[in-house]
């Protein structure tokens, strides 16, 4: 089985916007480094996502320059995709189903930035097109919505994702089973 690492829009449009404040995780930089230096050691592929909006005159439009990997995120190698996407979800304007597929990839790890909406969207078409999916809880992030806390969200996202679209894990579990096993 292959497996990529999808880094679904950890970038400074959120640091842009005025509720940045709000969001749950402002470190999120340090858990998907762990995440990105974890799949490097493995030799699998990590492909980074930008969200992006031309034209919009807003955060996401790129001629604003915040459509840009989040500072103090590892940057990507010459060798990993940028892909930019203009919809939720990972897959719906972009070419990376192509991409994963001609390089034999089974499996999609994926963490990022609104746990609830393009993260838990990327992992439900990838579970659709028949990829295996982990889905990182604790290298994702998003801001709470009306009544509900961060929090609540993540719980949520947790429970509809579990067992019918992915397994939930942790950095610290993936980085447990990519340790050698002693002898």
């Amino acid at each position: 089985m292959s497996r990529a690492l999808i880094v679904i829009d950890v970038q400074e449009s959120f640091r842009a916007r005025p509720d940045w404040e709000r969001i749950a995780n402002p470190g999120i930089a340090d858990p998907v480094n762990r995440l990105v230096r974890l799949a490097r050691a493995r030799g699998e592929r990590v492909v980074w996502v930008l969200h992006s909006e031309p034209g919009s005159g807003g955060v996401f439009d790129p001629v604003l320059g915040h459509v840009r990997p989040l500072d103090g995120l590892v940057a990507a190698l010459p060798d990993e995709p940028v892909v930019h996407k203009t919809s939720h979800n990972a897959f719906t304007t972009t070419d990376l189903q192509r991409r994963l597929t001609a390089e034999g990839v089974t499996e999609l790890v994926v963490c990022g930035i609104r746990t609830e909406q393009c993260v838990e969207t990327t992992a439900r078409v990838g579970s659709d097109l028949g990829y295996r999916i982990v889905f990182v809880t604790d290298a994702t992030t998003t801001e709470p919505i009306g009544p509900l806390s961060a929090e609540a969200i993540v719980e949520r996202t947790e429970a509809v994702l579990r067992d019918r679209f992915a397994r939930i894990a942790t950095v610290a579990e993936l980085a447990a089973e990519a340790a050698p096993s002693p002898v």
